[in-house]
């Protein structure tokens, strides 16, 4: 069986390190992949975006399966451009897709079907945006409406800072189109949860709950990133909070999508904060989390390609998807810099005993066959363990045996997991 991969970050080498574990796969293709992917599987250089350069790829190379990963392509329709082809597709539809690929869209689903998030109003006007942050309450968060590469979100502590923001997202396009309109929400409170999981579009399965790391800096300090590291499971998500999340937000969701036609297949992403009046939406994505795939899959004891088969097939409900009761962390290794200039082609040392360890997403292959840094986020050192805090210590026992010139981490990944284990 052939498979491809559409991506080439640090959650594409986990998912092709996860699909590797089926007897039946005899070849996975990554296309664009890296430089750390190219030891899994065979990179082929065709972007991500290239809807056409793909299916012309998997048609002529009969593949048997193909997994879209990131959000761009999603929306861009890749499922639907091969699945036309007949070539079975894990992940959503653009119809679907829509709900990371529009915030707005998504504010107004959540709306629409009483699904529990912050209030919110939508803005596709400067000067009428400006005359509401004068008067909304402060702080509050400026999302840009479509796809910003994880980034469009401004969280305005001050009017200014407000203002600042409008003027960075629809004035200045840093987001480009995505700009064009904005959503200003309610500020919450509370811990923050990732919750991943497959859905056929209408049995929904979720997967271990995990917290992400934004900030560059330690102490939650420092510009906002991609995420700098994850642990899992989150122990803030108790079974209590799992079990009224279902019943008000992930079914719901699900439900709300058929019914505006735009059924869900895949891995759809929840991101929570519990607040004193419970669990609500901060966000959705159309796929996998980068990094919480890092921490989740290692966890997964059920065969991934089945599961996301049955998410195609419509099979969900009589498929297992079984998790260890463990915990993982992550460690992102990124460029010094980052997410701002960081310099490339740092060459990147890794043990070959580790390697098994080790997703990586920022790096490529030199002329030479070394590995050499060629993104803000070049890695990540994953670790699993029966215990938290042992998962924390080996996951930095890890990053202390991986080496480049350009080398920066946060030195406290589950540092917050953990205190509140204790509580």
């Amino acid at each position: 069986m052939k498979i491809l991969v559409v991506g080439g970050g640090g959650r594409e080498h986990t998912i092709i390190k996860k699909l590797r574990e089926n007897r039946e796969i005899e070849k996975i293709y990554a296309l664009p992949g890296n430089g750390g992917i190219a030891a899994d599987a065979e990179c082929v250089n065709i972007g991500a975006k290239d809807i056409p350069a793909i299916v012309d790829f998997a048609v002529s190379n009969k593949i048997d399966f193909a997994v879209v990963a990131p959000d761009d392509p999603l929306v861009l329709g890749a499922v639907d451009a091969l699945e036309e082809k007949g070539i079975p597709c894990f992940g959503p539809r653009a119809n679907a897709a829509i709900i990371e690929g529009s915030k707005v869209f998504s504010k107004n689903l959540m709306k629409k079907y009483s699904i529990p998030t912050a209030e919110y109003e939508v803005f596709d006007n400067i000067e009428a945006a400006m005359e509401y942050v004068k008067v909304c309450p402060i702080p509050t968060v400026i999302k840009a409406d479509g796809l910003a590469l994880g980034k469009g979100v401004i969280i305005a502590m001050t009017r200014d800072e407000a203002v600042a923001g409008l003027k960075t997202i629809m004035e200045d396009k840093v987001f480009g189109k995505s700009g064009d309109q904005v959503v200003i929400e309610e500020f919450l409170e509370g811990p923050e949860v990732s919750v991943l999981a497959f859905t056929d579009g209408k049995t929904l399965k979720p997967m271990v709950s995990s917290m992400d790391h934004k900030r560059a800096g330690d102490n939650d300090t420092g510009l906002n990133t991609g995420g700098m590291g994850t642990v899992a499971p989150n122990p803030y998500y108790t079974k209590e909070l799992a079990d009224e999340c279902m019943k008000t937000i992930f079914m719901p969701t699900v439900n709300a999508m058929n019914a505006e036609g735009r059924t869900f297949r895949g891995c759809l992403y929840f991101g929570l904060m519990i607040t004193k009046k419970g669990p609500k939406v901060i966000e959705y994505n159309c796929r996998f989390g980068d990094p919480e795939t890092q921490v989740v899959l290692p966890l997964l004891e059920s065969d991934l390609f089945t599961v996301m088969k049955a998410t195609r097939d419509g099979t969900l409900a009589e498929t297992e998807v079984k998790f260890a009761d463990k915990a993982a962390c992550c460690v992102i290794m990124a460029s010094k810099g980052y997410p701002s200039h960081y310099d490339k082609g740092a060459v990147i040392t890794i043990p070959e005993e580790i390697r098994a360890s080790v997703y990586v997403a920022g790096a490529a292959l030199d002329e030479s066959g070394r590995l050499v840094t060629s993104g803000g986020r070049v890695l990540g050192a994953v670790a699993v363990e029966d215990e938290l805090k042992d998962a924390v210590k080996a996951a930095y026992k890890l990053v202390e045996k991986i080496h480049f010139d350009t080398e920066y981490y946060r030195r406290d990944i589950g540092a917050r997991a953990l205190a509140a284990e204790v509580k």
